[in-house]
């Protein structure tokens, strides 16, 4: 196991939100800390437990430890996880895991840990003196989102719901820079001063977590997001510390069965993948639209989204004759897929992404074409980074309704996939740069190492 100079080994608590794409960072954190000899007791739901199990890489020291979540109003029965219900009820997710504060104050209790990390449950704060831990916010969304959007200069109003308007601009003092939201954008943001669960706002919930805490951490580098993790420690006046984009290598495992056969019938770098996430679901006509974008560029295709809303399989809501015409080169599927995986495969040469910010470190480390779909606010500013800041990646233009063309698609991955071209030529120059920065020897390993030596001084 790697070693981290002489400090004390710590043994540290994680109550991630009850999302995968929360509780995955986490573990891989919690899997990074225990190669270096630390302890991890990682709190979760039982059905996400039997999920993550196998991505335990030190089961002798990362502990899972299930919390029962309650039944709410307004959650399917059964409910454990945000993947399992739709976006709208992520309000009575969030209660049900406010229910479980007695459960973790006595596993904490019993279990005695030097630090807990959090992201939404604001109240582990409360905890701390009476069990004797120190609490550290873990975000696993971007620097920049926070920083726009959940900053205390952000004054949001506390007597109505905030609007567009109020969000149109920056808050004083965000640092100069082109990862900015469009006017039309700002409606992403509005989420922000609505219900999350207890009474609480989104905000409110997230404020109150980083200025109860002891320090602020964020899953990413200062190469990147160095001046909004600075303007985020100056509103809150808190230690703000990251852990670098804390990744599994990929394509650690190759890529077998199905998905192996069928991609090995195109020649390299021919493929267009393309997946949204677990919680993006489109309407019929807009998923129908995108399909029959990919079908536009003459490129094979593997496309794994939800059913569209209203549909019970992809299949059924799949456009008239689209799948004759395709057969031999497109596929929509409707399940999980091994994103990783297919990110490392050779006869893949375009990811079109959601942006979410997992997805946004994955696409960066893989040699693969970027294209971004973003639909939420921090998904949006997420590809202002990829896009403005960095020059890696090409967004498919959407008007002001969030609606993109299947030309729109089309034109945009054609842009980047076309060797001799402008648009494809830079990012493709321009990313390998910086897949070069974030693979030399050492930079993950030393981002982690700081983190534990700044815990320490903690």
């Amino acid at each position: 196991m790697a070693e981290t100079r002489n400090f004390s080994k710590l043994h540290i608590a994680m109550f991630p939100w009850f999302a995968f794409g929360h509780m995955n960072p986490f573990l891989h954190l919690a899997n990074e800390l225990a190669k270096r000899g630390h302890q991890i007791s990682f709190l979760l739901p039982k059905k996400a437990l039997l999920q993550l199990e196998s991505a335990n890489l030190y089961p002798d020291l990362i502990t899972f430890h299930v919390v029962a979540v309650p039944p709410v109003d307004g959650l399917p029965p059964g409910t454990e996880t945000a993947s399992e219900i739709h976006l709208s009820a992520t309000a009575h997710l969030a209660t049900a895991m406010d229910l479980t504060r007695d459960q973790v104050e006595q596993l904490l209790t019993q279990l005695k840990p030097n630090f807990v990390f959090f992201d939404f449950a604001c109240w582990v704060p409360e905890l701390a003196p009476k069990i004797g831990f120190k609490s550290v916010v873990y975000s696993v969304v971007s620097a920049a989102s926070i920083a726009i959007a959940l900053v205390p200069a952000r004054n949001v109003p506390e007597d109505r719901p905030v609007t567009e308007a109020d969000l149109a601009e920056p808050p004083p003092g965000y640092p100069s820079s082109t990862v900015v939201l469009r006017r039309h954008e700002a409606r992403a943001l509005t989420f922000i001063s609505k219900d999350f669960g207890s009474g609480r706002t989104f905000y409110g919930r997230t404020a109150t977590a980083m200025k109860e805490c002891d320090a602020i951490s964020f899953r990413t580098c200062r190469e990147m997001e160095g001046q909004f993790c600075d303007y985020i420690g100056t509103q809150y006046n808190k230690p703000v510390i990251l852990t670098g984009p804390v990744l599994p290598a990929l394509g650690k495992s190759p890529l077998e069965g199905q998905w192996a056969e069928w991609l090995a019938g195109f020649r390299p770098g021919s493929v267009v993948f393309c997946a949204f996430g677990s919680q993006w679901i489109l309407e019929k006509r807009q998923f129908q639209e995108m399909v029959l974008g990919f079908e536009l560029t003459g490129y094979p295709f593997l496309v794994a989204v939800k059913p569209p809303a209203g549909e019970a399989t992809v299949e059924e809501a799949l456009p008239e004759g689209f799948e004759e015409r395709v057969k031999s080169r497109g596929l929509v599927h409707g399940g999980w897929v091994p994103q990783p995986e297919l990110l490392s495969h050779g006869s893949v040469g375009c990811f079109v992404t959601h942006c979410g910010f997992g997805s946004m470190w994955e696409s960066l480390m893989s040699d693969k074409q970027i294209v971004l779909v973003p639909q939420l606010g921090d998904q949006i500013l997420n590809s202002r980074i990829l896009t403005e800041e960095l020059n890696v990646a090409v967004e498919v233009e959407r008007d002001e309704d969030g609606w993109f063309s299947k030309e729109s698609l089309s034109k945009a991955v054609k842009s980047v996939m076309e060797e001799d071209g402008e648009v494809g030529s830079l990012v493709r120059r321009k990313h390998a740069r910086w897949r070069e920065t974030l693979a030399i020897h050492g930079f993950m390993d030393g981002y982690v190492d700081r983190f534990l030596e700044e815990l320490h001084e903690l």
